[in-house]
């Protein structure tokens, strides 16, 4: 049988679409973190706890590597089949480092893990069950995604990168069909853009109340996203506009499903850094010097965002 081989002629470059994402940001830029607060969203409901989840997916994305190790690659379905996933042996150190979450924080909430079922060991292999990754959360970040990715294609048709914009519901047929591979490049956007702000912030629970604040202003600019600006002056816009409205830690505490006495906890940490502002009716705004900090590592996310969105518009257009 003839193979049809994909045109490197047709392929599209990272570098083209990190230029894209940077100069359109006014007009993704929210588009992208309110479908990473969706996914920040699950990973907490998933354990209550976020080092917990990406403990799980880290070693999910271990099982990732091997089938691409070993050229398998497996559709949705295909991977959701068992109720069980087959996982690599694991240390307490390597898990410590690469997630940076002391040693024996780590110890305990493999324990909890174990304790809990969702790691099993057995004679001849460590398995995760199938309570460890949700069905219904994955399908909600696939959509999510795709849906982000299909709203970036039509800038990206605009600037005649891509021949036409791709419709999310194609893009979803490929991330499933190809699931394995696209969810290992997923969780290599994923896991090291949670290590960068868990670093700034101290603790994720922090970045996620803090990008809660900041989601909240994105949604809240419409009239910016309208015209194409550059992200300086979008971001400058962002706290600029003293009549946007900020957000309460009730509707915080409701939106992330953290506990309201550990957003309140949490939110006087990023007022004293000045991360945050509030005002008399005790509403939450992200502050200048909040978006200035994070400008830097928001420059490296969007890099790895545009490499893993050019290797999946490449696997949908070749």
């Amino acid at each position: 049988m003839k193979k049809n081989l994909p045109l490197i002629s047709k392929q599209i470059y990272s570098e083209d679409v990190f230029k894209l994402l940077k100069d359109n940001y006014a007009v993704i830029g929210p588009k992208w973190i309110s479908s990473q607060l969706g996914w920040i969203n699950d990973s907490y409901s998933s354990f209550k706890d976020h080092d917990k989840f990406l403990i799980v997916i880290y070693l999910i994305k271990k099982t990732l590597d091997f089938y691409s190790r070993n050229f398998t690659k497996l559709s949705f379905d295909e991977f959701y089949s068992k109720d069980f996933v087959e996982i690599e042996k694991f240390n307490l150190i390597e898990i410590s480092e690469y997630l940076n979450i002391p040693k024996e924080s780590a110890r305990r909430k493999i324990v909890e893990l174990e304790s809990s079922l969702i790691i099993k060991r057995t004679k001849i292999k460590i398995i995760l069950g199938r309570s460890a990754f949700s069905f219904e959360k994955t399908i909600n970040s696939i959509k999510r995604i795709s849906r982000f990715l299909a709203s970036f294609s039509k800038i990206l048709e605009d600037n005649n990168i891509l021949p036409k914009q791709i419709s999310s519901e194609l893009l979803k047929k490929v991330i499933e069909n190809n699931y394995s591979y696209a969810w290992k490049l997923y969780y290599e956007l994923q896991i090291p853009m949670t290590q960068g702000y868990k670093k700034n912030f101290g603790d994720i629970e922090t970045f996620h109340i803090f990008g809660t604040c900041v989601v909240n202003q994105h949604l809240n600019s419409k009239k910016i996203n309208e015209k194409k600006v550059s992200r300086k002056d979008f971001i400058q816009s962002l706290f600029s506009q003293k009549e946007m409205r900020g957000i309460n830690a009730m509707t915080i505490s409701d939106i992330t499903n953290i506990p309201r006495a550990t957003v309140i906890r949490k939110l006087k940490i990023l007022l004293k850094k000045n991360f945050l502002q509030i005002d008399a009716k005790k509403h939450y705004r992200v502050t200048g010097d909040g978006i200035k900090q994070l400008v830097p590592l928001q420059d490296i996310v969007l890099k790895r965002l545009a490499d893993f969105s050019t290797k999946i518009y490449n696997l949908t257009i070749l």
